[in-house]
């Protein structure tokens, strides 16, 4: 997702199973569905189809740590290595001014005497095999850091979002989050190809937190202005060994810089990708191989970066993380050198989009107009049945599944939301994947749950209570 708004998403997508984005959810959508169109009202900005302009509202700060996150950072590799309390130690003198104390780098980065290294030990420390199925449990309820690091306009702040802090983190860990989806724009920021080291290592200590409060870290290459899928290029979705190269050498990059980071680490390829054809159409038809490409790519390039990258449990993802066009016989899960049982499949729930994302309605020959409730016994049953077929699929497939997203907007007047609807959607979807081991992550962008210390919003404390 990418985009500015109430609910404040940015998604980098052509969403998922049925014709999504356009808007809503303030997204700066590169939309591959009808709804591409729309424009990202919610966002504050015209929307061409299928790319809506992001907002520049709020120049924040540079989006820079500081240089103390090197304190941080030696924090990490001192728990991932099984580090002694002095490793942390380093890590804690340097600390960081980009939120939290300057004790963090050494109170959350393996300190032995601040208890994170027995944490990650007894849930994917070095000695332990990945078992993808098995951490399903241990993964519990997600949220997603949205509309932050992997903002285009000013790095963590260019979207209105607060600088993450190590309190919001402790906030979500004592609330009952297991998981923290990090979306990052890495090529947005990079030089020649070269990620900003300072940048790395801010994304180094935020991992640093959520692994050393006890949760899982879900790192990525999010929409970062759309260069995976070409989406400027002749024709647009078109994959080139420029593209494939680049791919490759970002994934090197964050590869080697988290290679000493454990278990508690997911790395995930790619957002919401996937190449289209040119067949006349206004967006073509899903052209699957190249994205098989893609995630054979990301598996073979981050399983080669050694340390703990050889073993993780990484995350690939589907056609634009789309249902229906990923559970399809052409979707291929790559072969993993770590062998079976290592890799998630990535799939994104924003289904129905005219109420969870629209904003607005496009006039009288509207086809598809918002709607501000949900709950009616077809579309419970949609989504049920879509969920059967989301379980179908990872059996088939033998790859369990993160939902890396799924939300609701709050939507703006005359179009607000039902609130007992949009708590109904999201313990829908939430109950949907306990029942079937999907493994469900909130995309919030401060709308559901607060910056400031962690607390959830009552619609989405009822998702995560059915749930936990």
């Amino acid at each position: 997702m990418f985009g500015v708004g109430p609910l404040s998403v940015r998604y980098s997508f052509p969403l998922l199973a049925t014709a999504l984005l356009g808007g809503s959810l303030g997204c700066s959508s590169t939309d591959t569905s009808p709804a591409g169109a729309a424009g990202a009202t919610m966002s504050g900005s015209s929307g061409s189809p299928g790319v809506a302009g992001a907002s520049s509202a709020g120049a924040g700060l540079a989006g820079l740590a500081g240089a103390g996150t090197s304190g941080a950072t030696g924090g990490i590799a001192g728990a991932a290595s099984g580090g002694t309390s002095n490793a942390g130690g380093s890590g804690a003198a340097a600390g960081s001014p980009g939120g939290g104390s300057p004790g963090a780098g050494g109170s959350m980065g393996g300190a032995s005497a601040a208890g994170a290294s027995g944490a990650i030990g007894a849930s994917g420390g070095s000695n332990d095999p990945v078992d993808a199925r098995a951490l399903v449990k241990a993964l519990g309820v997600g949220t997603n850091i949205g509309n932050t690091l992997e903002n285009t306009v000013t790095w963590e702040t260019g979207w209105g979002q607060p600088l993450i802090t190590q309190a919001f983190i402790n906030g979500l860990a004592s609330r009952g989050i297991k998981t923290v989806r990090v979306p990052v724009a890495w090529d947005t920021y990079a030089t020649n190809g070269v990620i900003d080291p300072k940048k790395m290592d801010r994304v180094k200590q935020v991992v640093s937190w959520i692994t050393g409060a006890g949760m899982y870290a879900i790192v990525n290459i999010h929409w970062d202005g759309g260069w995976i899928n070409n989406e400027k290029g002749s024709p647009p979705f078109s994959l080139t060994p420029e593209i494939k190269t680049k791919f490759a050498n970002y994934w090197k990059q964050i590869g080697t810089a988290f290679s000493g980071v454990d278990h508690k680490l997911i790395l995930e390829g790619m957002n919401e990708e996937g190449s289209w054809t040119t067949d006349g159409q206004k967006y073509g038809t899903p052209n699957i191989p190249p994205l098989n490409e893609m995630n054979q790519l990301f598996v073979t390039t981050a399983r080669a970066q050694g340390g703990f990258n050889a073993t993780r449990a990484l995350l690939i993802a589907g056609f634009n993380t789309d249902l229906d066009k990923t559970c399809v016989p052409a979707f291929t899960v790559p072969t993993d050198p770590a062998g079976a049982g290592k890799l998630f499949l990535s799939i994104h729930y924003y289904t129905p989009w005219t109420f969870t994302i629209k904003e607005q309605n496009e006039g009288t020959n509207d086809t598809q107009p918002v709607s501000t409730t949900w709950g009616t016994a077809a579309e419970k049953k949609a989504l049920e049945d879509a969920f059967n077929k989301l379980a179908t699929c990872s059996t088939d497939k033998k790859v369990p599944i993160i939902l890396g997203e799924f939300g609701v907007t709050r939507g703006t007047a005359p179009y607000v939301r039902d609130s007992a609807s949009r708590a109904a959607w999201m313990t829908a979807v939430a109950s949907a994947s306990k029942t079937r081991a999907i493994v469900p992550v909130l995309w919030d962008t401060g709308s559901e749950i607060s910056r400031a210390d962690g607390a959830f919003s009552a619609e989405f404390q009822q998702a995560f209570n059915a749930a936990k």
